[in-house]
C-alpha cells in the first residue's frame, strides 16, 4: 500500500535555478519534476539523451537538458556555464547522478574502483566548484548530495559505490564547514529501498521489493517523489539553518 498527499509549496523556490545531475531518469527525474512544479527553471546533466530530451520537452522552456558526462571536469564546467547563461546562476545544486554497480569482492579491478568513485564521488565535488562562483554572486544557495543506506548498512557486492556514498557524507560536512560563510548550505540525503525502473530491471524482483517494504518500519513503497520532497524542503529557504546534515529517507529501514 502507498499513500501519497498533497506535496508542499515552498515560495523561495519560485523563479530559481536548479541543476540536477542524473536527472534524466528515476529519482532525478522526480526531482525535476518537483522543482519545475515549484516555477523554479531546472538544467537536467546526463548521458540519457532520450530521456532527457523527453522530460524537457514534456515540462516545458523552463527546464533544459544539456548532455554532460559528468566523469569529464571540462565538459561540466562548460555545462554550468551555459546552464548560467541560459538560466542565470544556480541557486540550488541536487548531485543526483550516480551508478550503482554490483561487482564481486575478489575480481574488482583498479579500473572498476576507479571509475566508480568518478562517476559517484569525484563529479560531486566538481560539479559543487563550478557552481559557487554563481551562488555566492547571489547571495548563496543550497546543495544536496546524495549519499545511499547501503553504506549505512554494508552491502556485500557494492564495495566501490558504498565507499563513494560513504566519502558524499564526508563531502558535504566538509563543504558545509567551508561554505557557511558564504551562506551556502550543504546536506545530503540517503535514500533507502527506492524501487525505480532502473532497479526493478536490473537488481530486483517483485519479491525481493517486496522483502525490501517489510523490513522498513513503515510499510509502504518508498518512492522516488519521498526523496523530491526532502530535496524541495533542503533546498528551500525553509531549511535556511540546516547544513552539514544527512537525512534518511527510507522508511525506517531496519
Amino acid at each position: 500500500m502507498t499513500l501519497r498527499t498533497l506535496t508542499a509549496v515552498y515560495p523561495s523556490l519560485d523563479g530559481r535555478t536548479a541543476l540536477v545531475t542524473g536527472g534524466a531518469s528515476g529519482i532525478g527525474a522526480a526531482i525535476v519534476r518537483g522543482f519545475a512544479r515549484q516555477g523554479s527553471r531546472v538544467a537536467i546533466l546526463d548521458v540519457d539523451d532520450d530521456s532527457g530530451r523527453a522530460l524537457a520537452s514534456e515540462l516545458g522552456e523552463t527546464v533544459l537538458f544539456l548532455h554532460c558526462d559528468l566523469t569529464d571536469v571540462a565538459a561540466i564546467r562548460a555545462a554550468v556555464a551555459e546552464v548560467e547563461a541560459r538560466f542565470g546562476p544556480v541557486r540550488a545544486l541536487v548531485n543526483n547522478a550516480a551508478n550503482d554497480q554490483r561487482f564481486d569482492i575478489d575480481e574488482i579491478t583498479p579500473e572498476q574502483w576507479d571509475a566508480s568513485q568518478s562517476v559517484n564521488i569525484r563529479q560531486q565535488f566538481f560539479v559543487a566548484q563550478a557552481v559557487l562562483a554563481g551562488m555566492r554572486s547571489t547571495g548563496g544557495g543550497a546543495i544536496v548530495n546524495m549519499t545511499s543506506t547501503a553504506w549505512m548498512n554494508g552491502v556485500g557486492n557494492m564495495v566501490p559505490y558504498s565507499a563513494a556514498k560513504a566519502g558524499a557524507v564526508g563531502l558535504t560536512r566538509s563543504l558545509g564547514a567551508g561554505l557557511g560563510a558564504d551562506n551556502i548550505r550543504v546536506n545530503a540525503i540517503a535514500p533507502g529501498g527506492v524501487m525505480t525502473e532502473r532497479q526493478l530491471r536490473l537488481w530486483h524482483t517483485p519479491e525481493s521489493k517486496e522483502r525490501m517494504v517489510q523490513v522498513q518500519a513503515i510499510h509502504q513503497d518508498l518512492l522516488e517523489d519521498d526523496i523530491a520532497d526532502a530535496v524541495l524542503f533542503l533546498s528551500a529557504d525553509d531549511s535556511r539553518m540546516i547544513t552539514k546534515q544527512c537525512l534518511r529517507v527510507d522508511g525506517g529501514l531496519r
